[in-house]
């Protein structure tokens, strides 16, 4: 399918974050073999392809210029190889269809980002996306054991970690070369520490060339994370783990953010699966909706999860955690052992971002600084900068996230009401990332640099990092049509370009409109765009 109409192209003008581009075409394949004729068409033509899940992405990395490559109907998901713990499906299979489909054979996939339910593979491949439990299981790239490549001039393989790299696949030879190169100059042109922010315990932001380098490293890793730019991924194959026998939770209330963000950190000591931080800001908008539990001079709530084989073990676990919390000088702690005690618990986690949804049209949640990650250590220095930052402008914010790796999402809420409100906006976004920078952080913890973060980079990587993306760039994809401007700028582009919250942004089609709000309001970001839209 490859639809030209406004209707259509308006369809996928907008994602979950804060981006709005009217693409040039959308083009749907109707399966894997659709897609080398589509980048050979695209190169030969010089159009730019951007490939696309879900939308769910909150950098910007599917919405832009060009053609939209909708591979969301590669969506089968095939039988689970109980023996080598494996699964194979298409870059269309949500995350939760296969970890339904792995749990039917009691395994699972232990990467779950809160997106889950609605998110595509190939998105979170192309991200290298995590999660609330990152802190046990890490992040995507370590799990995909095999991808399906096509790269810039339509070659369509494998490439697989148990196999020698294809360098009969001519990006492959170029990659492979680049690399070499790169990893000749490090320690002396490449300082040894420029290709990653030291001490940050998770990363999607640039490419993961020091991953690629090590030893063990493949080019595997150098694809999970690319978000598009380098090949497009039609399948996936990904490692499985047994379910957990029991689980228990903790939920654990903090008088400081300091004794909070202590308690976190070391939290996989006792074996955390989770460690979730609610700070006072989540908590107040909490509260709007009804009375939490959570007193409301309390400063930060935690919420930690373990494993176990057995009951027991879990409850072993969790008990040691309670204690670790109350060293930490937790005033309160509260322990779940079965399945409703613990949904009681975390059902706060996932309280705001409905109360959130509701605040519009007056204020909305504008994700543009909500993927920071710093050294564990500098955990409470970022989140109290993030506020101070917020204050400044007048901005209201809510934040949260992966405490145990020093992971913070950020929802600031706008009032596009009020004059002056995209100046607010850009101030915010200069101050947070003169704050990463100065903690040692990065702005993309999970959620990749797209093209909104890809400007600011040169504020986060070394000049040397960020010659190196380029040239890893330009290895992979000489033509420039695969995703251009995600993850590696160009000259003239802008973070923050036209918003969709923005009241005076040109007005998509009524009919556009109304399913664009319906998606956003249900959260089924993996419907298809185009069912019943005639031609």
């Amino acid at each position: 399918m490859f639809r030209t109409d406004l209707l259509a192209r308006a369809l996928y003008a907008e994602g979950a974050g804060i981006a709005r581009c009217v693409p040039a075409a959308v083009a749907v394949p109707a399966d894997a073999d659709d897609v080398p004729a589509l980048v050979r068409w695209s190169k030969r033509e010089g159009i730019a392809l951007i490939p696309r899940g879900s939308g769910s992405g909150m950098a910007a990395g599917a919405v832009g210029p060009g053609v939209i490559v909708d591979l969301s109907r590669l969506r089968h998901v095939g039988a689970v190889d109980t023996d080598a713990r494996r699964i194979r499906t298409g870059a269309g299979a949500t995350r939760g269809e296969i970890d339904d489909a792995a749990r039917r054979c009691g395994l699972r996939f232990p990467v779950d980002p809160s997106s889950g339910r609605f998110c595509t593979i190939g998105g979170m491949v192309g991200a290298n996306a995590a999660g609330a439990r990152t802190l046990r299981f890490g992040a995507t790239r370590p799990w995909v054991t095999a991808v399906r490549c096509v790269f810039d001039d339509g070659t369509d393989v494998w490439v697989r970690r148990d196999a020698p790299w294809p360098v009969g696949v001519p990006a492959v030879r170029r990659l492979a070369a680049a690399l070499r190169q790169i990893g000749e100059q490090v320690g002396g042109a490449i300082p040894a520490q420029a290709l990653t922010h030291p001490g940050v315990r998770k990363e999607s932001s640039g490419y993961a060339i020091a991953a690629a380098l090590r030893p063990e490293g493949h080019l595997v890793d150098l694809l999970v994370g690319s978000e598009g730019t380098l090949a497009l991924f039609t399948e996936v194959e990904l490692a499985l783990i047994p379910v957990a026998g029991a689980t228990a939770t903790v939920l654990a209330t903090f008088d400081t953010l300091e004794a909070a963000t202590d308690c976190a950190v070391s939290a996989h000591f006792d074996g955390a699966t989770a460690c979730e931080l609610l700070d006072r800001t989540f908590l107040d908008v909490a509260e709007t909706d009804g009375p939490t539990g959570i007193p409301l001079d309390a400063e930060a709530v935690l919420l930690m999860e373990v494993e176990g084989e057995t009951a027991g073990e879990a409850l072993h676990a969790v008990t040691r955690l309670a204690a670790r919390a109350q060293g930490h000088g937790a005033r309160a702690v509260h322990t779940a052992v079965s399945a409703d005690e613990e949904h009681r618990l975390w059902a706060l986690r996932h309280a705001a971002s409905p109360i959130l949804s509701r605040l519009a049209p007056r204020l909305r949640s504008m994700q543009f600084i909500e993927d920071g990650c710093v050294p564990p250590d500098r955990f409470p220095d970022y989140v109290r900068g993030v506020r101070r930052a917020l204050d400044r402008f007048g901005i209201r914010g809510v934040i949260f996230g992966h405490a145990g790796d020093a992971h913070a999402h950020v929802n600031p809420l706008v009032d596009v009401t009020e004059s002056g409100w995209r100046d607010r906006v850009h101030g915010v976004l200069d101050h947070v990332c003169e704050l990463t920078a100065a903690l040692g952080g990065t702005l993309a913890g999970e959620h990749g640099d797209g093209r909104l973060r890809a400007p600011l980079l040169d504020r986060l990587w070394s000049l040397e990092a960020r010659a190196a993306f380029a040239h890893v760039k330009e290895a992979a994809d000489p033509s420039g049509v695969l995703n251009p401007g995600c993850k590696v700028a160009r000259d003239g582009d802008q973070s923050i370009g036209i918003l969709r919250h923005d009241p005076e942004a040109p007005a998509l089609p009524a009919e556009a409109r109304v399913v664009l709000d319906d998606i956003e309001r249900s959260r089924t970001w993996n419907r298809f765009r185009l069912d019943g839209i005639a031609s």
